[in-house]
């Protein structure tokens, strides 16, 4: 007998290692051919009739902005400007309310601020103001100001007699309103400390 020239052929003698490779093959086209097997099947929805409207999914709420909101403040020749606001669902409707810190910008003095909740209009979707938390008449300035776990908080800082000139309040007064019963009710929260 002759024998061929050629050395042995490699696979003419199995080894560990090829059966391993035999078997990883064979496992990665039997995961193949299954996954086609267990394809989803085509999808069956239908085109709107002509002449159907198509309504998508309504978007997330956005909270109503302070731009073009008319605010029951009375500034004369100077205008209203927004000194803060902050944003939260303050009647657990899903819908977020806005909360604008607002003074009239003068030029000279310290000018009381107002505290107005804003919502949209159901009919048309503008910003519109439901509620005063604070009244600029109560000559009243706002600091630390937050919107947390449906509850509005701030530092009041006032004044203890019309003597006391604008530039220098000296009462500090700590402030909470909820929605509670149809209505923003003011209390001290309870983590409150007197100065």
């Amino acid at each position: 007998m002759q024998q061929s020239a050629v050395p042995e052929l490699a696979h003419a003698q199995p080894r560990p290692i090829h059966w391993l490779a035999t078997a990883t093959a064979t496992a990665v086209a039997a995961v193949v051919a299954l996954s086609s097997a267990l394809q989803p099947g085509a999808a069956t929805a239908a085109q709107p009739a002509t002449g159907a409207t198509v309504k998508s999914a309504p978007a997330a709420a956005a909270p109503p902005t302070t731009t073009g909101v008319a605010f029951p403040l009375h500034c004369g020749r100077a205008k209203a400007v927004v000194a803060g606001k902050a944003t939260g669902d303050l009647d657990g409707d899903g819908k977020p309310e806005t909360v604008a810190v607002v003074h009239c910008d003068t030029a000279m003095g310290t000018p009381p601020d107002a505290v107005y909740v804003l919502t949209r209009a159901t009919d048309t979707g503008r910003p519109r103001v439901v509620a005063t938390l604070v009244d600029p008449k109560d000559r009243l300035n706002v600091t630390d100001f937050t919107v947390r776990a449906e509850a509005v908080t701030a530092t009041l800082l006032g004044y203890s007699s019309s003597d006391v000139p604008s530039c220098c309040p000296d009462l500090k007064t700590p402030a909470k309103w909820q929605w509670k019963n149809n209505a923003f009710i003011r209390s001290t929260p309870a983590d409150a400390h007197s100065v």
